[in-house]
């Protein structure tokens, strides 16, 4: 008999039937150039909301019994040597040593400094926790997009957003909240670890941007996704996580939370995002910022018996409200009308 708490993870065919069912349907998109259908759309923003909001909870279950850089290289690089031959199939050509080494610093900053301080904190904070202040993301691109600094600090709205948004970060610490990161030095330091991880995403994304390089998106993708990968599996080894670590330990539960992480997080929900990107409004596919947070705390509680203090449901709607009112203010309005319809 299934635990109802567990049926999402363990007992659901879909669970084990829907990651390879998704893959398929996402990639045959990315190759289709006819007008998407509206129920096409709204699967892939479905993969972008829920798929990545529960990827916190994946990497909880995954790393319960793997190694946290161990499970994030394996996650990766698997993921990456998987799009690389998909690439090479299709007939694109392997990047010079000098675009793989440009693309591979943003992948490094992203993925592996970015995802890599989310895998570490979750090991001392509960996953939830970790989504609210890694909502703070947009927040961090307006602050350190110099190209864009005269425009956004002229206005008063983006500003009131930034300030806003980190407001609800500092909610965090009010009252009780001061006493639980003060007890506990190791969540003090997993909670700049995961600052740091934020800034690091934000930087990178910039990175990638500005840089004119000469690749595919799904070919610097599975690039970045390489080189983070095997970064990671050397910082595992570096940190000496291979000492008591055996494959013959690892759950069936981290197995399958890896799996998931692999092909729904890592391949499913990002390369819906790209294809998103080419046939819906940018501030639209941006949505997702709003949602994942949401999903994580939900999920979190629901599967991990995560507790939600009213506390963090108001530091995660501040800010939001802060994102939402930057990205509006940076954007149309009339996307959000968009999610299925025409453009």
């Amino acid at each position: 008999m299934c635990n109802t708490k567990y049926l999402i993870l363990n007992c659901s065919p879909f669970y084990y039937l829907s990651p390879c069912l998704y893959f398929i349907l996402i990639m045959s998109l990315i190759v289709t150039h006819k007008e998407p259908s509206k129920l096409l759309v709204l699967a892939a923003f479905a993969a972008l909301y829920i798929i990545w909001g529960s990827t916190y909870l994946g990497i909880v279950v995954a790393i319960r019994s793997i190694p946290p850089f161990f499970m994030l290289g394996t996650r990766f690089a698997v993921a990456g040597l998987i799009l690389l031959a998909w690439c090479l199939l299709k007939g694109e050509k392997l990047p010079s040593v000098q675009t793989f080494f440009t693309i591979g610093v943003g992948g490094l900053l992203m993925l592996f400094i970015g995802n890599g301080a989310v895998t570490f904190a979750e090991q001392y904070l509960p996953s939830g926790l970790a989504a609210i202040i890694v909502a703070t993301v947009p927040l961090w691109f307006i602050l350190l997009d110099k190209r864009q600094w005269r425009y956004n600090f002229s206005n008063s709205k983006i500003i009131a957003g930034i300030v806003i948004g980190f407001a609800g970060v500092l909610l965090l610490f009010a009252g009780k909240g001061t006493a639980d990161f003060a007890a506990d030095r190791i969540k003090l330091i997993s909670f700049f670890v995961l600052i740091v991880g934020t800034i690091g995403w934000a930087v990178g994304s910039l990175f990638s941007k500005y840089k004119d390089v000469t690749a595919s998106v799904t070919m610097k993708a599975a690039v970045q996704m390489v080189v983070a990968g095997f970064v990671a599996i050397g910082t595992g080894f570096l940190l000496h996580e291979q000492t008591g670590f055996a494959m013959s330990n690892v759950s069936l539960e981290s197995f399958f939370a890896l799996l998931y992480l692999i092909i729904m997080g890592a391949l499913v929900a990002y390369m819906s995002y790209i294809w998103l990107l080419s046939v819906r409004p940018a501030s639209l596919v941006g949505t997702y910022a709003y949602v994942n947070p949401v999903v994580a705390v939900f999920l979190g509680w629901l599967i991990a018996n995560e507790a939600i203090t009213t506390q963090q449901v108001i530091a995660l709607a501040v800010i939001l409200a802060g994102v939402i009112l930057v990205n509006f203010t940076k954007g149309s309005l009339k996307a959000v009308k968009e999610i299925a319809g025409h453009e």
